[in-house]
């Protein structure tokens, strides 16, 4: 295995290389007169002994062109357990979720805490559905979780039509994951309202998902008492005062009726505890992968090709002799 496997491709160089040292030698033949060889023979080396050099430089490079390419050994073979669950996350996007008790707003908030529990968990298919007065899906099930988080943190309050639509939401989100042949499948519904948009009720839309062997753990979003939120007006942006109350019964009906959890959410830490507490609730199923632990082997390379080029030096230089007069 070879870290860099592009510097493998500096071996071609040897081809030219070679062609150019057989060419040379052919046409560098030369013949001497002498009346008798018996003085020279016992001067002469075999011919073959002359070509030792190149050969030393030929290797040298091939060590050098591999130890660039950082070849690697597999030292430790381990089994990990990665099999993902479904899970759908059903976004309030409701004028509502702009209020500042969370900050920037609960929908900023919402919208980053996301996509921290979407980065940690790649081994699942999570897809995200929006809702206010209406609903659609953002983006269906998918492992694609830089896609997915682009996605999500493009959702902005007024892309559909303001109210709280949440059986519409919740139903959705089902009709999504029905279909699926995973075993463990999860809906996320996090909402900062009261039902009063849509056709379908949030305690049907529950009940569907308990058919399909969905769970919802549902999160309000709020702090408690009152709270500003802004509002378009013909005289610009203007802040009012609301209490910050939605229907919390609701919410734990759905979550108890799918086998979920409720909870609620009154700032940004507690909105990222509750995540980490889903997190820890669904932990992956089990299959075995194995991967392997690996580590850097060029340095033998690399001192190969110190040391040929050292004996190329001194057999060039010290253990080849030139006869001369």
């Amino acid at each position: 295995m070879f870290s860099q496997p592009a510097y493998l491709f500096l071996l071609l160089l040897l081809v030219p290389l070679i062609g150019w040292y057989v060419w040379r030698m052919h046409n560098a033949d030369a013949s001497l007169r002498v009346s008798s060889s018996s003085v020279l023979r016992k001067y002469m080396l075999p011919t073959w002994v002359r070509h030792v050099p190149f050969a030393l430089r030929v290797l040298a490079i091939a060590m050098l062109s591999i130890a660039l390419a950082r070849p690697q050994l597999t030292n430790r073979w381990q089994s990990e357990s990665t099999e993902g669950i479904d899970i759908m996350m059903a976004l309030d996007i409701s004028g509502t979720m702009l209020a500042e008790d969370l900050k920037p707003n609960r929908l900023e908030a919402a919208k980053q805490v996301g996509s921290e529990f979407i980065i940690a968990r790649p081994n699942d298919q999570i897809g995200l559905v929006v809702f206010a007065g209406e609903s659609f899906t953002q983006c269906p099930l998918t492992t694609d979780h830089a896609a997915l988080v682009n996605l999500f943190q493009s959702v902005q309050f007024g892309m559909i039509d303001d109210g709280t639509a949440i059986g519409l939401g919740l139903a959705n989100c089902v009709n999504r994951m029905k279909d699926s042949k995973t075993k463990s499948k999860v809906i996320i519904l996090l909402t900062d309202g009261s039902n009063n948009a849509g056709d379908i009720d949030p305690l049907t839309a529950a009940e569907i998902a308990k058919t399909f062997g969905i769970r919802v753990y549902a999160v309000g979003v709020g702090s408690y008492g009152q709270t500003r939120v802004p509002v378009q007006t013909p005289m610009g942006m203007q802040y009012v005062t609301m209490d910050s109350q939605f229907d919390e019964t609701t919410l734990r009906n759905i979550a108890s009726t799918t086998g979920g959890a409720y909870f609620r959410a009154t700032d940004n830490n507690s909105l990222r505890n509750i995540y980490e507490q889903i997190d820890q609730l669904e932990k992956t199923k089990l299959r075995v992968r194995e991967y392997s632990k690996r580590t850097e082997n060029f340095m033998p390379y690399l001192l190969a090709a110190l040391m040929l080029l050292i004996a190329e030096i001194l057999i060039r230089y010290f253990g080849l002799r030139t006869i001369s007069n």
